[in-house]
Order: structure tokens, then sequence, then C-alpha cells
């Protein structure tokens, strides 16, 4: 039996390595440490289907170094330690630590990680960590500290293409079928910057074409093909960066028949209740926001009560959750306040803390001026009385705007009572 196209087409070097231009490509940071022969601990953040693992084998056959590999769904903290010993009576043999590649390293629990640290800092592993969930929440503060952090993207448009004429033209049952790509629109719609994706999908259309005479894809026959059979292309649940996507919308549209259904789709299909639960957090606070500040309570309550109860009673707090974050009014004043802060500290730089601002901790600082001038809010009326909290360069900056909800209108109010005009829209 033939191996699944994805894999009969994975790159076994650099040169045919497609995308991510911004790690491996000339001068890049990651093909410059390969090229040197040494690499340090590192983790790959990014969506699936994007080069991870293929990355890591890479770079292990680049180095002739003894690659290691474990999943963090099926290894423990036994295992863990059975290959350090492995890596550490081989690492006489090589100039280079061996690698220690651990796919979906978020996975790993505190111990399982606990028991990388020494391995890792003393260098008888290089570790490479693959992850499609942000490493800041999923790995522990110790051994993040030990790697660098690289993030991979999504496939570009001209990336899919590429690959997509590279199979066509090297893999020899394409070529022995003559398949035709005659319109690419909807291949690279439903692949979503999935390499694995796009090649999924074109085996599946090739295939459901049955096995005499020539193949020629059009958009409407990848649409038909996918219908018919709408997980083939997605064996290892890759569609749920899609579901959640469609998730969230829900919520954020106030419908929680729909936001319900895309749930259901993701118990269903065996997602991580700790991946939905963070997901509901953060919607909690981009999409309800200021509008609704229990829907942030409650997010986070159903986060842990999850996190005690487990599965299958667990989607009973995840549904009250979501059908209360569908339900309430919606605000993004506080999301769209820090990104416009953000960009304004992008643009003006590091401005200087103004001196009533700054702490006066030694006798120099007080002769200094700092804290010199500082109002304390609560010695006045209201707790309030008006100073500049802005540095000078900014100080008429409006960052934050009220929306049209009850919550924001009675904030309004309050710092128009507070502040005069500096806040009247």
């Amino acid at each position: 039996m033939a191996q699944p196209l994805a894999e009969r087409m994975r790159p076994r070097t650099l040169d045919d390595y497609i995308g991510q231009k911004h790690l491996v490509g000339e001068g890049a940071v990651l093909r410059k440490m390969i090229d040197a022969g040494r690499i340090s601990s590192f983790i790959l953040w990014g969506p699936p289907g994007v080069g991870k693992t293929t990355l890591a084998q890479i770079i292990a056959h680049k180095l002739e170094t003894p690659f290691y590999t474990l999943s963090a769904v099926t290894s423990g903290v036994k295992d863990v330690r059975e290959v350090i010993e492995k890596a550490r009576s081989g690492r006489f043999f090589s100039q280079q630590s061996p690698i220690l590649f651990i796919d979906e390293i978020h996975r790993f629990s505190k111990s399982q990680q606990d028991s990388l640290l020494g391995a890792v800092e003393t260098g008888v592993v290089t570790l490479i960590g693959a992850t499609t969930e942000n490493p800041s929440f999923e790995v522990i503060r110790p051994l993040l500290s030990r790697c660098q952090l690289y993030v991979l993207k999504s496939l570009e448009k001209d990336d899919l293409l590429e690959l997509l004429h590279h199979a066509l033209t090297h893999d020899a049952i394409l070529k022995e079928r003559h398949v035709e790509v005659k319109e690419t629109e909807a291949m690279l719609r439903y692949s979503g910057g999935d390499a694995r994706k796009l090649l999924n999908i074109l085996e599946l259309v090739v295939e459901a074409d049955g096995d005499d005479g020539p193949v020629v894809i059009t958009d409407e026959k990848v649409v038909s093909r996918l219908q018919q059979n709408p997980l083939a292309y997605d064996k290892d649940g890759e569609m749920h960066y899609d579901i959640i996507s469609a998730f969230i919308k829900s919520i954020r549209g106030s419908d929680p028949d729909g936001a319900l259904y895309w749930l259901a789709r993701m118990v269903e299909g065996g997602e991580d209740p700790a991946f939905i639960a963070r997901r509901l957090v953060i919607s909690a606070s981009e999409d309800i926001g200021l509008a609704n500040p229990n829907a942030l309570l409650l997010a986070n309550a159903a986060f842990d009560a999850v996190m005690k109860i487990g599965w299958p009673e667990g989607r009973i707090p995840l549904a009250e959750a979501t059908v209360y974050l569908a339900t309430s009014p919606k605000s993004n004043s506080a999301y769209m306040g820090i990104n416009s802060a953000l960009e304004l500290v992008r643009e003006t730089g590091n401005l200087p803390v103004p001196l009533h601002l700054r702490n006066a901790p030694t006798k120099l600082m007080k002769q200094l001026g700092y804290g010199k001038e500082y109002k304390y809010a609560h010695d006045f009326h209201n707790h309030f009385v008006e100073q500049q909290f802005l540095p000078d360069g900014v100080r008429e900056s409006r960052l934050w705007h009220a929306q049209e909800n009850a919550a924001e209108a009675k904030m309004q109010e309050r710092m128009v009572n507070l502040w005069g005009k500096r806040f009247k829209e």
C-alpha cells in the first residue's frame, strides 16, 4: 500500500522545504545555525501543516546527529527519562547533542516538562518542541526560558501553489495518473495555509476519480468531493481551526444555536477541552468585554470546572458559558483600546515617565524630583483629582472609547463627570 501523498512529498532537505523563509531562507536565523552545524534548543509554534515536524527531521539529518521523537499524547515521564538516558550514553559519539523532538509539547504535563529541564540545561539533548498552542500558556517558564521560540506562519498562496506544482511534477503516482489542475481557488481555500491539508485534498480528489485515465481537477470537482467526504482530508483533526473560528464567530454574532452546534462538533470530535475553554475566556474579554464583565468571570469559572471534572461532564459548564457569552451584550472597546495603546507605544517609543508619577525610594531620587507634586487621589473629594498620567509627548491621546451599551454608558458618564471635555466623544 502506497504511503499517503503528504508523507511521500515530505521534504528531506532545506532546499526542498517550502515556506517559512523568515526562519530558513538565505541569511535567516535558523538557516544560519543549521549551516554553522550547531543549534540550541527551541520551540516551533504554528498551526498544523506548516512544516514543524519536517523542519526538525531536516535539521537532524543535516547535522548527522541522533534523533529521538516523543509524542506528548502517548509518552509519559518514564519515556522521557529513557530517551534522555539513551541520549546521554550516545553523546560521546556525536559532537552535536542528540536532538529530542517532542510533538504537541503543549500536551505535556508540568511533571513531564520538569523532567526535561536538567537534560536541556546541561546539553544532554537539544530539545525541539512543536506546538499549535501559545507556549506562554502551555510550556512551563523554566523550560521556555531555556529555549528559543520561533513562530511558523500559515503558508501563503504562492507557497501552496509551489507545493502543488512540486507534487504534480515529482510524485510518481500523480505523474502516472496524468493529473491536470485547471483551477486552484477551491483547493487553496479549503487548505487554509496547511500544506498537509492541501496534499490530502489533492489525493482525495484524484482517488475519487477512479483508477483509469487522466484526472482533470476543477473548483467544482473539489467542492463536490469534499462535501461528499468532508473529513477524508482531515484525519488528524486539523479542521479544529476552522471549527473554533466558526464557534467564536457564532458567539460574537449572538447566535447561541450556532455556537452550541460548533461546540458539539468539537466535543464529538475529541477536541481538547482546555483548548475550547481558553477560547471562551478570550472571547469573554475580546467580544463581550465591558458590556458584561461577568462574562469573563463565568468563562474563567467554566475553565476551572472543566479542569476539575473532565469529560464527559465538562461539556455542561462549557455549554453554559457558551450560551451566556452568545446571549450577552457585546463590546470590544477594551480590545480596541489595548491595540490603540500598543500602536501608540510602537510609534512613540520609550517616552519618559512624568516625574510626578515616578517612585522615589531613595533620597537622591527625591532630590531629583521623583514623585514631587503627585496628588494622592484618596485625599480629594470623590477620590479624584485631575492630573497628568500620560507622557508629555502623548498627553492628549485618547485610547479607550465607550461603546453603545448600558454598562459602558455609565462608565462614559462617570469619566465625563470627572474629566469634563476630555472624555466627551
